[in-house]
């Protein structure tokens, strides 16, 4: 058996789905919008169900909104591209924080080109804890003269909550730390491209400083202490942490009105599900009326229609309902295979690895909630099924499985890699499917090379920051050559491995921006024979072609990961999704937009 890390990092919630989850916008963030939370108790309507209230009849859900921190702060280590911020409050504020850090002469400082006033955001997702990372946005102000962001490096910048009001900053408390080496898109121009380039990002940048908590809040109709108390009974007598070592359960009622949580470990990178079974959680019910429910839920499971409502509900009911669920990985029908084996996933059973990695195989509506559910697992038949599907020929399926891996168990030697100076997490793969290397722009900085034996063509001359190159010499023979002001210049000779040449860039100072951009560079001039991806993950939201002789209505929604289960119609988008595909060849477009999707949150 494979173990999972006590200390889980951070997700296939995206992640992991912030595996799966990047940020086209705030709601997409979290994977929650208005409708998320109705049918929050599903009710298969075609099977009649024992009269048993769940705890969500009587509570709402709070704390799984994202929270928007934010600062003013400055980028150094620019070659010329900054500028002397515009007077104004975000100057004002600037020169405060300066004057704080015991900076003596701060106005120079902001004069200097090698360095731009820049305003950071970042998004502190429900459920988030201390010591977690996420990422940091960053730009410059709409009317600043500073022309790009390459090479920068962002300054220790606490984050806060701010509100602007009458014409001043009022700040909420700390809750973020940041600093480190700013990622821009190093497929934009400075001639075409002037906003990407005045835009980046620090994978994994801030450090969160407080703890998100979750809970519920009883509705109007059923407040008391003696409710509270029902609902905190109920949700432990299924769900249980540890604490100091002690196994105690996850709800605590505070008061008449408020039930906090505890994330069950299960689903620490999967709250939205969490949450969802939680409240599918059975109020109070006699053993007769469970043996009735349990026998109303196995007919709803074998019917296509009603099996993701069903499967929740069976999930919430815990160990007592496993062999209904393995009847279901029985079914001919695709659906009710698939919901019957996520719910077994979050059991911890291993039955339900097969379907799901078929479901990853084969299914793109299926396949980011396959992988979520398989990288909650801690079984030895999921981390093999997970292991074969990476040398799978798509693109996001093999990237996915390990990323799914690699939340399973960040120690596992499979997944494990090199921390390169800090700078990025980097990983081999001596992997059988056709070569690629895949790097994010979101989440933590990872470069993931699939093929071990990958190699440069000839010509090549490209850049690694501001200050190295990287340059084809004699035959089979690179030269990574590093030029700096006030430093002796600096070269290393490696072959034509891309292996080696990363690690020259590595050893001369390089940064993961600066190898992220000689990739990119490489790729566009031809020089890069396998693919280069970034964030190429499974998206949720896809539909699912369910077969005519099972189509009569849509099902309730679950969803295993941030974003929704796959919705269901009579035909079906099965192309694998593309967005997060970089341009190859000569195309020398930008990659797919910057600030991309990640629908997890990890830790560490």
């Amino acid at each position: 058996m494979y173990p999972r890390s006590t200390t889980r990092p951070f997700s296939v919630r995206a992640t992991y789905l912030s595996l799966l989850c990047v940020l086209p916008a705030l709601s997409a963030c979290c994977g929650w919008d208005a409708m998320s939370f109705r049918s929050q108790s599903p009710e298969p309507s075609k099977w009649s169900l024992p009269d048993v209230r769940l705890v969500g009849d009587m509570a709402s859900p709070v704390g799984m909104s994202p929270i928007e921190v934010e600062s003013v702060t400055i980028v150094t280590g620019l070659r010329g591209t900054g500028s002397d911020p515009t007077p104004g409050p975000q100057r004002a504020r600037l020169l405060s924080e300066l004057l704080g850090r015991k900076v003596a002469t701060p106005n120079q400082m902001l004069a200097s080109d090698s360095t731009s006033l820049v305003l950071l955001r970042a998004i502190l997702p429900p459920g988030a804890q201390k010591g977690d990372r996420v990422d940091v946005e960053l730009r410059v102000p709409s009317r600043s003269e500073t022309t790009d962001l390459t090479g920068g490096w962002l300054m220790p910048t606490r984050l806060k909550e701010i509100r602007l009001l009458k014409g001043q900053f009022h700040d909420g408390h700390v809750m973020a730390l940041a600093k480190g080496a700013v990622l821009v898109d190093p497929a934009a121009n400075d001639d075409r491209d002037s906003v990407l380039v005045g835009r980046g990002r620090v994978l994994g940048g801030a450090v969160v400083t407080v703890n998100r908590p979750l809970g519920l809040i009883l509705k109007s109709d059923f407040r008391s202490a003696i409710n509270s108390a029902r609902i905190e009974n109920a949700i432990n007598k299924r769900f249980s942490t540890f604490r100091n070592g002690v196994k105690v359960g996850v709800a605590t009622a505070k008061n008449d009105k408020y039930v906090e949580l505890a994330v069950n470990p299960e689903y620490k990178d999967n709250i939205g599900r969490y949450m969802r079974v939680v409240r599918s959680v059975a109020m109070k019910e006699t053993s007769i009326q469970r043996v009735e429910r349990l026998g109303a839920l196995e007919k709803a499971l074998l019917d296509p229609e009603t099996a993701a409502a069903a499967a929740l509900q069976l999930e919430a009911m815990g160990k007592e309902a496993v062999d209904i669920l393995c009847k279901g990985i029985e079914s001919q029908d695709t659906e009710v295979r698939f919901y019957a084996a996520e719910a077994l996933a979050f059991l911890d059973r291993h039955e339900a690895a097969k379907p799901l990695a078929e479901a990853a195989r084969k299914e793109p509506a299926f396949r980011v909630f396959a992988l979520a559910a398989l990288s909650a697992m801690n079984s030895f038949d999921a981390h093999e099924q997970l292991r074969d599907l990476l040398s799978m020929p798509s693109v996001e399926t093999r990237y996915g499985a390990f990323r799914a891996l690699w939340a399973m168990n960040p120690n596992d030697a499979l997944v494990l890699g090199e921390d390169m100076n800090g700078q990025f997490s980097y990983h081999v793969l001596d992997t059988t499917g056709p070569p690629m290397i895949h790097v994010t722009r979101s989440h933590r900085p990872e470069v993931v090379i699939f093929g071990s034996d990958q190699r440069f063509l000839p010509p090549l001359a490209v850049n690694a920051g501001n200050q190295i190159m990287v340059t084809s010499s004699s035959p089979g023979e690179i030269s990574v050559s590093k030029f700096a002001v006030n430093e002796a210049n600096q070269k290393r000779i490696v072959s034509t491995r891309v292996d080696e040449v990363i690690r020259a860039i590595v050893e001369l100072g390089g940064t993961y921006p600066d190898v992220v951009q000689a990739l990119q560079e490489a790729k566009t001039a031809g020089a890069l024979a396998g693919r280069f991806e970034a964030d190429a993950l499974p998206t949720a939201g896809r539909k699912y072609d369910r077969p005519a002789s099972a189509r009569r209505r849509t099902p309730p929604p679950t969803g295993g990961a941030r974003g929704r289960s796959p919705s269901v119609a009579g035909k079906a988008n099965s192309r694998e999704n593309t967005a997060q595909t970089t341009k190859t060849g000569n195309d020398p477009s930008p990659m797919s937009r910057f600030f991309a999707r990640m629908t997890g949150r990890k830790s560490g």
